[in-house]
């Protein structure tokens, strides 16, 4: 099926939405790659009760694939690292592992590159190899590199890449500590998450150039870096707004198993919470106690008798709080070497006091020892993440 009506109703509707901008390059890319070629063999749709839909490419009418492949939504491809749809016989269970992501935020990033004819590009995680086809097709395949640690994804994208007409530098491996061929690159992109930028990164990008990443340790209140990299070989820039990708395989936190509450049972201190912990569903105060404590995770879980508990906990540093709700508000317990709580209720009381900034007035540093986040002038609200 011929889907350049399809590809022309997209170019328009991120036009129209403001991520393309006007009289944009980057739309003639957005109208001549066909994204229903990356989404082969198939993809999995949300269904209820957490489970998975597998829709193949060839099982399904021309017509209804073409409406998937362009709807502006991501679209899981595989599950634990493994199951693509071709392989499941009906409804699946499974945590997604790589995936198209939505055109808004892929064309998003590709415009805050400001590429110019020429430039070179390292991007870190293929995925499907759409975000590499839209590069090739506006500086030329020669001038793309792409890098992806699972081969059973680099085949795919490989094989539609070469569909596409393109073939480009593809490396199947560690991105985060390799060294891909033809660097320095005048750009480098991420289309995953990273706790925070690795400094090869950095190493790898010629200066005057630019890193676009998404940084976090939590699969959301995560928020997109854009640095600039120095004659002196740091990094600095800002963060440019809100971000969530899956995180690259390397990087991903280890998810907190087993009994919680026993882990919790014995505590330090037990003092009223001066700031609700649901706080944390938000996305700015999510991303900053994730500046405040990089290691922890915050855990949800429901109580034999119903009853809702949250626990944060930083294995790396042997430290936990867990929260109860009682009808007088939140408790917070404290255990082990740091008072993880007290550390993020400064974080978030400094930012209140401060009128609640968002999430681009956060300012990053990067050399080879440290990450610097801050916000303005206040103490409380900057962090150095040192990196031996």
């Amino acid at each position: 099926m011929d889907t350049a009506r399809e590809r022309c109703a997209l170019a328009d509707r991120l036009t129209t939405s403001g991520v393309l901008r006007r009289h944009s390059l980057w739309r003639s890319a957005v109208e001549a790659v066909p994204r229903e070629l990356f989404l082969h063999p198939g993809v999995f749709l949300p269904i209820d009760g957490g489970r998975w839909q597998p829709v193949t490419a060839l099982g399904t009418p021309p017509e209804e694939w073409a409406r998937i492949a362009y709807r502006d939504e991501s679209l899981a491809t595989q599950l634990d690292g493994h199951l693509t749809a071709d392989m499941a016989a009906g409804t699946v269970t499974g945590v997604p592992t790589s995936s198209s992501t939505t055109p808004t935020t892929v064309v998003g990033m590709l415009e805050q590159l400001h590429v110019a004819d020429g430039h070179t590009v390292l991007e870190i995680g293929t995925g499907t190899g759409y975000s590499s086809a839209l590069m090739c097709h506006r500086l030329g395949e020669d001038n793309v590199t792409t890098v992806e640690v699972d081969p059973q994804v680099a085949a795919c994208a490989d094989a539609a890449l070469e569909e596409a007409g393109h073939s480009t530098w593809t490396v199947t491996g560690d991105g985060l500590l390799g060294h891909p061929v033809r660097a320095p690159y005048n750009r480098v992109i991420a289309t995953c998450a990273v706790r925070r930028i690795p400094y090869t990164w950095v190493r790898q990008t010629q200066p005057g150039g630019i890193i676009l990443a998404t940084v976090g340790s939590w699969p959301y209140g995560t928020a997109l870096a854009k640095v600039t990299v120095n004659d002196d070989g740091s990094a600095e820039g800002q963060i440019i707004g809100r971000s969530s990708f899956m995180h690259a395989r390397a990087q991903a936190l280890t998810p907190v198993a087993g009994d919680v509450s026993a882990r919790t049972a014995y505590a330090d201190t037990e003092s009223p919470a001066k700031i609700p912990p649901v706080l944390l569903d938000e996305w700015m105060p999510a991303f900053l106690a994730q500046l405040t404590a990089p290691g922890a995770q915050l855990v949800r879980a429901t109580g034999g008798d119903g009853t809702r508990n949250l626990y944060f906990f930083d294995a790396e540093r042997e430290s936990f709080a867990a929260f109860t709700e009682d009808t007088t508000g939140w408790t917070v317990r404290q255990g082990g070497p740091v008072a993880l709580w007290d550390a993020v209720e400064e974080t978030l009381t400094a930012w209140q006091e401060s009128g609640s900034p968002d999430i681009a007035s956060v300012r990053l540093h990067i050399i080879k020892e440290t990450h610097t986040y801050w916000i303005g002038d206040r103490q409380a609200l900057r962090w150095e993440h040192r990196l031996a």
